[in-house]
């Protein structure tokens, strides 16, 4: 399976009801994510806390990707996450925007790197993808 199928196979996943996501990571894996909290680096088992925290709060935690672009081991994703909240289980809303360069080892997601912006109310939100480059 090359880079690009591995990323998109991860950005297929619900996150909010795959529990074995975590599998699809290498046990050296360290995520360095920049957000509107700041930056943080996350370990395997860090990213699988993250992981967990999402299927407590959402019943559902998918992907609209835009951009999928590999360069060797490398893939460049640009997405929005689209989430649907315990509270509000028939509204599926965006939550956030997110830039994301990921290195792959040995078959799984070994580094990556992402910054996010929570949504906003710009016209440009990139809610509508009419013209997906994967």
């Amino acid at each position: 399976m090359s880079a690009k199928e591995i990323i998109k196979k991860f950005y297929d996943t619900d996150l909010a009801k795959d529990d074995s996501v975590i599998d699809m990571f290498h046990e050296d894996c360290v995520l360095h994510w920049n957000s509107s909290q700041g930056f943080t680096s996350l370990d395997k088992n860090g990213i699988n806390h993250k992981l967990q925290e999402v299927r407590e709060a959402f019943t559902s935690f998918n992907y609209k990707l835009s951009h999928l672009l590999q360069d060797e081991n490398t893939v460049t994703a640009r997405h929005t996450v689209y989430v649907t909240t315990i509270e509000n289980p028939e509204q599926e809303e965006p939550l956030a925007h997110f830039i994301s360069i990921w290195e792959v080892k040995d078959g799984k997601i070994y580094k990556g790197y992402e910054i996010s912006q929570l949504l906003d109310d710009s016209t440009d939100n990139m809610t509508s993808f009419s013209e997906i480059k994967i």
